[in-house]
């Protein structure tokens, strides 16, 4: 799958490890994780070999505090145990928002992810 980024700011969070450890506080376990996450991201086919997956808990976003979340999905970066996520947005052949998003019946068409945000997103 293509994985694309907000900022130069995301990309480096998720491919290099300084970046990674700086965000999680020196917590090695999570660099990890998310480093493991998006090469398995990346490794995909599609974003139903994601789904399939118990082990990402792939979830769609709900709005939240008047920010429209909706076409918005996460996966957690190492368990439910841990607040960190990693959300994404699914992209069409043109780099453009699916609008609707309806998951469940594109996601074999889905080779293109935005990776917007690595953060605690319920906290």
């Amino acid at each position: 799958m293509e994985l694309t980024y907000t900022s130069d700011k995301v990309r480096l969070q998720c491919t290099s490890i300084k970046m990674a450890n700086k965000l999680f506080g020196g917590n090695a376990a999570l660099t990890k994780s998310l480093l493991a996450r998006i090469n398995a991201l990346a490794s995909a086919d599609n974003i139903k070999d994601i789904i399939v997956q118990p082990t990402f808990r792939f979830h769609r976003l709900t709005n939240k505090k008047g920010k429209n979340l909706e076409g918005y999905f996460a996966i957690d970066v190492k368990s439910i145990k841990e607040p960190w996520r990693i959300i994404l947005q699914p992209l069409n052949s043109d780099k453009q928002p699916y609008n609707p998003c309806n998951i469940d019946e594109i996601a074999e068409c889905i080779k293109i992810i935005e990776i917007t945000e690595v953060s605690k997103h319920y906290e």
